[in-house]
């Protein structure tokens, strides 16, 4: 029997996209590069958008795999998803309202993995910290690492409820003394540091292994 190559498409905003990575494209392209060299890995689509949040990704996640060649006729064998960033920020000023508050944002994720686990795999990916020092981007939306905070926890919680496997990453990458050095000068965008940061936790991640039916990477050097 011939093994059947699995298919992972990502979805997410401009840190799916790899925006700012000048070296390796970002964390999903050098995870789509790497899977290449080995035999039997899964394909990645990557299929993010800058500036997308929740309601955009929902409203493209199920045309993203069915208008395309290999999986037209098909689901893909996974989803992974990396979004609300951009559903946290302030507009306006820094108490404006957020563009999805918190509430929403839960309940139309819950509602996504609900959707998306009824078709195939899907594993989550939570937020990057932000430098406020540099606020406001775009000189009208107010980034917080403290609403950043909000919205991951409410990730987690409904991933928790939905029994979908979740990467945290806001907290862990902000207890790192280096972190900033990791963000472009416009205070929200990873640089390649950043980007190999999230990378290498993906190579180490249990459940994203065990999906692809593969082996630990063991050549971390971020902590």
């Amino acid at each position: 029997m011939i093994n059947k190559t699995k298919q992972l498409i990502v979805l997410g905003d401009s840190c799916v996209f790899g925006w700012a990575d000048l070296e390796g494209g970002g964390w999903c392209e050098r995870l789509r590069c790497n899977w290449m060299k080995q035999p039997n890995a899964p394909v990645v689509y990557s299929l993010g958008v800058r500036g997308d949040g929740l309601e955009k990704v929902t409203a493209r996640w199920s045309n993203e795999w069915h208008c395309r060649g290999e999986l037209r006729r098909k689901v893909p064998d996974g989803v992974l998803i990396m979004v609300g960033l951009n559903d946290s920020a302030r507009i306006g000023k820094p108490n404006g309202r957020p563009q999805l508050s918190s509430e929403a944002y839960r309940f139309g994720f819950q509602q996504l993995l609900k959707d998306i686990k009824i078709q195939t795999k899907v594993m989550i990916i939570g937020l990057t910290p932000v430098d406020e020092e540099v606020m406001p981007f775009a000189d009208c939306l107010w980034y917080s690492n403290e609403s950043i905070n909000i919205y991951e926890a409410q990730i987690e919680e409904a991933c928790l409820e939905e029994n979908i496997p979740f990467l945290p990453i806001h907290k862990k990458m902000i207890s790192n003394p280096f972190w900033k050095t990791w963000i472009e000068p416009d205070g929200i965008h990873l640089n390649s540091d950043g980007h190999q940061w999230i990378f290498q936790k993906l190579l180490n991640w249990n459940a994203l292994l065990e999906w692809a039916e593969l082996e630990h990477t063991k050549n971390v050097t971020f902590t």
